[in-house]
């Protein structure tokens, strides 16, 4: 019996009554993690913690820490004249506030067992696939020599701003010319049960603070202001009912969404001079950003709007073709959950978006996604070692024995 088979049939209940499981090697740093508090771009220590174990397994650790954010890019290579392929797998520290404490019905920082499902924050987003990962390669490692290279990338600004974590250090990597083979993100893609989906792309964002220019006046004198409200409401309504594209065999249609509408001084009897709206594009691609503003441009001034626009550009869309990196997920899905995961595109963004530029072939494989950023954020415990497992078989397909 393998480990990995002997841990899943140890009996749920006993996970509730003990706190040192030594079969349950996931499950015992995920838990580590999450005690953590690393509320964005904070890392806590999370990264120290990770990178102690890579550096018994023989990683060469590098920390390219920017603006107040963590980003470690830790490396392995048994063969330094033979270094390709190379993996990255890749990953964040950092989780998003917590919401009403008082809501929730343990502490999201004191990882707690309820019923064979872990709670706390950043449970399923992502704590749980960085402890995949990293005990997945020190399994590997343990039995195996690998060829090519194997990388883990973690940061700790993913949920914020993501200006000076993934997307800084793929620009060093650029810079010095590393073309990643492959890479894996450990962000929550499964969407039912473990493994039923991996995520081979995402929708590009583009999004937009647009104030439209009016003038303040008097409602009881229209005639002596002009009302910004009024001149965005019929533009606005072109807007929302644009049909942008229509998608393709890969991706749904670029959907254009408004998150935020204000206008007025909060008095009943004034025009305001200026009404502010953000609106966002995902789009696929069958549309470019410049496509998408020159289209919202041409509508605003077709309705005659005196108008400021300030676009912001997270990401393009990109697609992962099939091809080794997608092959070897399927069939270790395959293997260890007995599944054929769908190929999803949908969803917000991820650091995917960074990696997927520097040329490598890119997939996201992780737990079931139902309860991240929510209150009560959880994972099965079943799952922690199966998706370990998934990892595991992934870089044995793509790294071999020498």
């Amino acid at each position: 019996m393998t480990l990995l088979s002997f841990a899943l049939s140890f009996p749920l209940s006993l996970c509730a009554m003990a706190d040192d499981l030594p079969l349950r090697p996931v499950l015992d740093l995920t838990r580590a993690l999450i005690g953590r508090r690393s509320l964005t771009p904070d890392d806590a220590g999370c990264c120290a913690l990770i990178g102690e174990r890579l550096q018994r397994l023989g990683f060469t650790l590098e920390w390219l820490n920017r603006e107040g954010v963590t980003n470690l890019l830790a490396t392995y290579c048994a063969d330094p004249a033979a270094p390709a392929p190379l993996l990255i797998l890749a990953g964040h520290t950092d989780v998003v506030p917590t919401g009403p404490l008082d809501r929730w019905s343990s502490d999201p920082f004191q990882p707690e067992i309820r019923d064979g499902v872990l709670y706390g924050r950043g449970a399923a987003d992502m704590k749980s696939g960085l402890a995949a990962m990293v005990c997945a390669v020190e399994r590997l490692l343990a039995d195996t020599k690998v060829r090519g290279t194997l990388a883990f990338l973690i940061t700790s600004d993913e949920e914020g701003a993501a200006l000076h974590g993934t997307k800084y250090v793929a620009q060093v990597l650029r810079e010095r010319g590393i073309v990643p083979d492959y890479a894996i993100v450990g962000e929550a893609s499964s969407h039912l049960t473990l493994g039923d989906r991996i995520v081979v792309g995402r929708r590009g964002s583009l999004g937009c603070n647009l104030r439209v220019l009016g003038k303040q006046g008097h409602v009881a004198y229209p005639h002596k202001a002009d009302n910004p409200i009024h001149r965005l409401a019929p533009a606005l309504a072109e807007l929302v009912a644009t049909e942008w594209d229509q998608g393709n065999a890969q991706f749904p249609p670029t959907s254009f969404q408004v998150s935020n509408l204000h206008g007025g001084t909060g008095a009943n009897n004034v025009i305001p001079g200026e009404a502010d709206l953000i609106f966002n594009f995902r789009y696929c691609t069958e549309s470019t950003a410049d496509e998408l503003k020159a289209r919202v441009f041409a509508v605003l001034d077709h309705h005659g709007l005196r108008y400021d626009a300030q676009w912001w550009h997270t990401g393009e869309p990109f697609l992962t073709r099939h091809g080794a990196l997608i092959a070897a997920a399927e069939s270790s899905i395959n293997e260890v959950c007995g599944l054929s995961p769908e190929h999803f595109t949908g969803g917000g963004t991820s650091d995917a978006r960074f990696l997927a530029p520097l040329g490598a072939e890119v997939v996201e494989i992780g737990p079931i996604n139902d309860s991240i950023h929510k209150i009560d954020e959880h994972v099965r415990i079943d799952d922690l070692e199966r998706l370990s497992a998934i990892y595991e078989g992934v870089l044995r397909r793509l790294h071999g024995t020498r």
